[in-house]
């Protein structure tokens, strides 16, 4: 199946931030009411903050006010989708080095280790500049894919299988 890159830095996006919320709820278990705040912040940190409901943008503001591990998180996962946007290699590769340089000075253990995974998927953001394709067309390929696959039941080779998969897309080399 065609390799969706996009979900898999929202995936670990997500994971990284809630990894921080939590590593913060941990470290104020003796404030009970701050602790609370951020343990209850999960679904406010996950939203991308053009998604958040007018009446939480303030509890939001706060929040990240309050706590520097949050703020750095958040600031950062918005600085990374910049780089699907990049329709230049060169700039998109400084963008990276950038992103990953603040990633990796942020003195936060989860942060670090996700700049480190996203370093071998490196080619294929850049690859992203030239060749842009959304989700929305990946996973039309790829239930196509599946669909060849069901019908295949029974091909001898995976030669075979590949040669089917490359028919039912003309003009993809």
């Amino acid at each position: 199946m065609v390799y969706d890159l996009f979900h898999v830095v929202a995936k670990y996006g997500r994971e990284v931030i809630d990894r921080v919320r939590v590593d913060e709820a941990n470290r104020l278990r003796a404030d009970k009411p701050a602790r609370r705040v951020v343990k209850t912040s999960r679904w406010l940190l996950l939203r991308n903050r053009e998604n958040v409901p007018a009446d939480k943008i303030v509890q939001l503001d706060e929040l990240l006010a309050a706590n520097k591990a949050l703020l750095t998180g958040y600031l950062l996962k918005d600085d990374l989708k910049q780089l699907w946007r990049y329709r230049s290699r060169a700039w998109a590769k400084k963008a990276w080095l950038s992103w990953s340089r603040r990633a990796m000075g942020s003195g936060l253990p989860p942060l670090q280790h996700f700049a480190r995974c996203l370093e071998p998927y490196l080619p294929g953001i850049l690859a992203h500049c030239r060749w842009p394709l959304g989700t929305n067309l990946l996973e039309g390929i790829n239930n196509r894919i599946k669909v060849i696959k069901r019908t295949a039941y029974g091909f001898r080779d995976d030669a075979y299988f590949f040669l089917k998969i490359r028919a039912a897309f003309p003009g993809n080399g």
